[in-house]
């Protein structure tokens, strides 16, 4: 299986997400809409429907959908 090219990774201790794309930084997430802003600046227009696709993205160190520190 192929890696998914957005990666949304562990919540910072001050909260917040780092969103990759193929590697490079797109910003610190604090909600899904950063996320999908940064994914429609990248260039994918229909952003905010491929969240929860693993082919698109992943979801490391925590769940889905959640941007504060543990």
């Amino acid at each position: 299986m192929a890696k998914a090219p957005i990666t949304v990774h562990p919540a910072s201790p001050s909260g917040g997400r780092r969103v990759t794309a193929n590697g490079q930084i797109l910003g610190l997430a604090h909600s899904d809409a950063d996320v999908v802003e940064f994914l429609r600046r990248a260039g994918l227009e229909e952003a905010d429907q491929i969240l929860d696709n693993p082919l698109w993205v992943s979801w490391r160190g925590g769940h889905a959908h959640e941007y504060e520190a543990a």
